[in-house]
């Protein structure tokens, strides 16, 4: 929760400064979060070309649990743990 906080503060004083400076910001915010979500999905081509190169394959499986929860920040569930009695 703290780097939300740190996030919106940056962005209020970032806000405050381009009003005194009268200017505007440098992307309407729609296409600012376009752009933002286009990072997210890009930082994820790296893993999966090195694990393509690695002639590993890349699966949904793989795909959910490594890449998933760093586009959206939300970790993957945790998974119960299998009884081997059972």
């Amino acid at each position: 929760m703290k780097f939300y906080l740190v996030s919106l503060a940056v962005g209020l004083l970032v806000g405050c400064i381009y009003a005194l400076l009268q200017v505007r910001s440098p992307a309407p915010p729609a296409i600012a979060l376009i752009g933002l979500f286009g990072m997210l999905v890009g930082e994820q081509a790296v893993p999966i070309a090195k694990r393509l190169i690695a002639g590993e394959p890349v699966t949904i499986s793989w795909f959910r649990t490594e890449c998933v929860s760093r586009i959206s920040g939300v970790e993957p569930p945790r998974q119960a743990p299998q009884d081997p009695t059972a």
